[in-house]
């Protein structure tokens, strides 16, 4: 630990997400229902508008996180943190106001721009435990991120049922506090003599995909963060519509369905992370954790009813390893005054395989649901991505050593 406040920075962080993420699982079950209700539309078209809406967040993100990266590296992880809190806060409002789907869109942008809390959150990990410390940090960070969608979609689906704008109500009140809680207790963890100077070349959306490339061995973990990204890309983009066009599901079981998978995430990564990574090492808990991913998105598929998709989100449980496994293999390689441009770094690569993968999948699941598809079905998507987790797996086994460069 870096001083005296490092216990403070991991627990406020840690805490921020973890309501950033109840804030965010609060209006998943709605979604839906409100993109119907402002836009007057069905719900495959529904689903196309909010695949975009999507993709509006993460192409902004992908602009802008890399640069919140990188000053963050330069001015420290507090101020951008607390940004990134307000702006979600503005995106909540901008939903729980919207008179129209436009404002909707205005109001994803906002929040990409100012960047996701998770992103500067990581780079506070980064600084605080030591480099053989991460796995762990990380894990926790997932969670955290777990237990704000127990109690998130839980929450917003019953919410959702007196009223598709009050979980966003709800979630807009929860991004004020954190950051007024934050403004009196979140501590600096970079001191000025390890930042950086700041430079543009480093901060762009393009530019800094180049810190993968700067130090060895971290690009071959890229590209298969890269396509393990877009395959995951259809949870976020069709699991709200798949539930409802498949199964008939309320917004109260769409979030219920969610909190399950929260606690199942919660448990693996949190108290599961560090016992792995101790017996196997992080190569060999990624590598299961792309196991289960590809096996779990053709089960959903294959699924036949809720409880079918219950024993799935249980045995789905060890993907939740692969993000923090390969951030932190990825860190090792990385010099310390250069982990906040990582971050940016893999925000960027996430919200370019998110935005890609969004608007694939939500085409794909409103294409094969139309009158015009060659055959009607809300499952094409979930094998689709099956596939595409699958290729995440080889090109894992083929371009990533087991033992990675240390910086």
């Amino acid at each position: 630990m870096q001083g005296s406040s490092s216990p403070h920075a991991v627990g406020f962080v840690l805490l921020a997400v973890f309501l950033d993420m109840v804030g965010f699982g609060l209006i998943i079950p709605v979604l839906p229902r409100l993109i119907e209700d402002v836009g007057g539309l069905d719900l495959a078209r529904a689903s196309l508008i909010g695949g975009w809406m999507f993709a509006a967040f993460s192409l902004a993100q992908f602009a802008f996180a890399p640069l919140m990266g990188n000053l963050s590296d330069r001015y420290g992880r507090r101020p951008l943190l607390l940004l990134a809190i307000f702006g979600l806060g503005v995106d909540y409002l901008f939903h729980a106001f919207a008179p129209t789907v436009g404002w909707l869109f205005v109001g994803r942008i906002v929040a990409g721009i100012c960047g996701s809390p998770y992103v500067i959150a990581n780079a506070f990990l980064a600084d605080v435990p030591p480099p053989e410390g991460r796995a762990r940090a990380f894990g926790l960070m997932g969670a955290a991120f777990g237990l704000g969608f127990v109690l998130g979609p839980a929450l917003g689906g019953l919410l959702g049922e007196l009223d598709p704008r009050m979980p966003f109500y709800v979630a807009a009140a929860l991004s004020g506090c954190n950051l007024i809680y934050g403004v009196f207790v979140l501590p600096e963890t970079l001191p000025p003599e390890k930042r950086r100077c700041f430079d543009w070349a480093r901060a762009n959306p393009l530019g800094t995909l180049r810190v993968f490339r700067r130090h060895s061995g971290v690009l071959p973990m890229a590209a298969v963060l890269l396509v393990y990204f877009f395959g995951t890309a259809v949870y976020p983009a069709i699991w709200a519509f798949w539930g409802m066009a498949k199964f008939g599901w309320s917004e109260a079981i769409v979030g219920l369905t969610l909190a399950a998978f929260g606690i199942v995430m919660a448990l693996f990564q949190g108290a599961l992370t560090g016992p792995a990574v101790r017996i196997w090492g992080e190569w060999r808990v990624a590598l299961i954790g792309l196991v289960i991913a590809a096996a779990a998105a053709v089960g959903y598929g294959l699924a036949g009813g809720l409880w079918a998709v219950l024993v799935l989100l249980v045995i789905h449980g060890p993907e939740g390893f692969v993000h923090p496994m390969l951030t932190a293999l990825m860190s090792r390689a990385v010099p310390e005054d250069a982990q906040g441009e990582l971050q940016g770094g893999i925000a960027a690569a996430m919200n370019l395989a998110m935005l890609a993968g969004t608007i694939f999948f939500t085409q794909v699941f409103g294409y094969f649901l139309s009158p015009g598809a060659p055959f009607r079905s809300a499952d094409v998507a979930f094998h689709s991505a099956g596939a595409v987790l699958a290729l995440s797996l080889l090109m894992f086994l083929a371009l990533v050593p087991r033992a990675p460069a240390k910086a």
